[in-house]
């Protein structure tokens, strides 16, 4: 089969510069929405699913919270009686890895004369809980001090918030339990919740909530020791009501949850898509169709009706590469690490090379389903009728 050479079709490219910049555009926006979607669904992903951060953490909870830290109850004392009744627990220094934690949201308000609540995350904590979470790296200031209401916040904490990010600079303050806490430290905790979150010394946040006696939960990490020491543990002591779970199966349990509403963000950028797809249908059959003469040229020079269908199928995809190129650079510059808020904190929208792959090949798939249906409808009519085409 004697075929038209790719210059052909490229030189056809700046023929009408119209036709040109709808079909990057067309590709650009298809491209575009993939990444959107499939960013969004990363980045929640990676954010409820990699908690099982340098060593293996297992959670202490009130018996029946297990799908929900916020709820749970535990006593105080449970910190020591875990850490000197499961042998095999990480420790450094004489530093037993026991994080007695509460988790809490609380509303919080920007300064003393503000009546709008905020939706804070807040996490109270002591010093080891930066080894049990060795994920969390300060990026700016310091550790909170028991006891001078102060605080450390997330990178996402902000966005959580619903305020700019200057508003929880270092030497901020935010107001909650009638008194300001001030801002002494940044942290990071990529593609986890804990990012979003607001870290206080675990004293101070137990006097703010009344729970003096009382923890959310103790978070091991475990060494020698294996997950079902500390299973045996929670159910041999039935005087303490507490259950066991691995810190990465708790967080796994909240994406189940939150699958339905990543299929319904994947199927609404589908039937978005396929309106891009489709209005690039409708511009290269106007593009072809004032082509028709050319067509039937090209089969009187004695080319065939595939090689032709091959050539414009080259060009449309070449076309549409480019489109999907432009997207990509858009999506990174626009798209890539925007904050996006949800009930359990924050996340950042993630596109990493799956993604990124996915867009590109939208794009792609635009270039290729647009071009081969036209073309063959062009190459139906007989040379004749084509010949006398205007």
């Amino acid at each position: 089969m004697r075929q038209l050479p790719f210059s052909y079709a490229f030189r056809n490219l700046g023929r009408s510069r119209v036709r040109l910049a709808a079909s990057l555009f067309g590709s650009a926006l298809v491209v575009l929405l993939v990444l959107a979607s499939g960013g969004f669904v990363r980045g929640m992903q990676l954010t409820l699913s990699q908690h099982a951060g340098l060593h293996e953490n297992v959670m202490i909870l009130g018996a029946g919270s297990e799908e929900g830290v916020e709820r749970s109850q535990i006593d105080a004392s449970i910190e020591g009686i875990a850490a000197a009744s499961v042998p095999g627990l990480e420790e450094r220094a004489g530093v037993v890895y026991a994080s007695p934690e509460i988790h809490a949201a609380l509303p919080v308000r920007a300064s003393r004369e503000s009546s709008e609540s905020l939706p804070a995350v807040m996490r109270g904590v002591r010093p080891v809980a930066l080894l049990v979470h060795p994920e969390v790296e300060i990026v700016e200031g310091r550790s909170p001090r028991n006891g001078h209401d102060e605080l450390m916040v997330g990178l996402l904490a902000a966005t959580r918030l619903g305020v700019p990010d200057e508003r929880l600079a270092i030497g901020q303050s935010l107001w909650f339990d009638d008194r300001a806490w001030t801002v002494v430290g940044r942290f990071a905790a990529p593609n986890t919740v804990m990012n979003a979150e607001i870290w206080l010394p675990l004293t101070d946040l137990q006097i703010a909530t009344n729970r003096e006696s009382s923890l959310s939960c103790v978070i091991v990490t475990l060494d020698s020791a294996a997950f079902a020491d500390v299973d045996l543990f929670a159910k041999s002591r039935l005087d303490l009501e507490i259950s066991a779970v691995r810190e990465d199966d708790y967080y796994s349990s909240i994406a189940a949850f939150y699958a339905p509403i990543r299929v319904m963000i994947l199927v609404t950028a589908a039937l978005i898509a396929s309106g891009g797809l489709l209005g690039g249908l409708n511009t290269m059959y106007a593009a072809f169709a004032a082509r028709v003469r050319e067509v039937g040229m090209l089969q009187a020079l004695g080319y065939t009706r595939l090689a032709i269908v091959v050539n414009l199928s080259e060009e449309s995809v070449f076309a549409a590469a480019c489109g999907a190129l432009i997207g990509v650079a858009a999506g990174l510059l626009l798209l890539d690490g925007l904050a996006v808020r949800f009930s359990m904190g924050a996340f950042a929208i993630t596109l990493d090379a799956p993604v990124v792959l996915a867009g590109l090949l939208g794009g792609l798939g635009v270039g290729l389903v647009g071009a081969i249906p036209p073309a063959v409808r062009c190459l139906r009519l007989p040379i004749t009728e084509a010949l006398k085409s205007y």
